[in-house]
């Protein structure tokens, strides 16, 4: 993965990140993982990449088409297992105890 897809990658866990922002000022005011979402979209995602394996070949290659598709399959697996995490840290700086930041998840989502 660091060779072919991703060579500056870190997967740093969510506690790696959200002490140092904390120590940076911020308030940390919502964690959201997102494992369960990242499996679904990789899924579409190779089920478009195979579906389209004509244009993806004639555009990248063979190598690359079949690189990508092990990776986002594999990525996939992992999500799906519960061996790779990803998660979403909402932080906010506060400005006078004020963080400017919906006071719920809900609100966040709102349209």
């Amino acid at each position: 993965m660091r060779r072919y897809i991703f060579p500056d990658c870190e997967l740093t866990p969510v506690s790696e990140v959200n002490t140092p922002a904390e120590a940076a000022g911020f308030e940390v005011r919502d964690v959201e993982n997102l494992r369960e979402h990242y499996a679904l979209t990789l899924r579409h995602w190779v089920n478009r990449l195979e579906a389209h394996r004509v244009e993806a070949v004639k555009a990248a290659g063979e190598v690359t088409y079949r690189t990508w598709r092990l990776y986002m399959s594999a990525s996939a697996h992992g999500f799906e297992s519960g061996n790779i995490n990803v998660n979403q840290t909402l932080l906010a700086k506060m400005d006078k105890g004020k963080s400017n930041v919906p006071l719920t998840r809900a609100d966040l989502y709102a349209a």
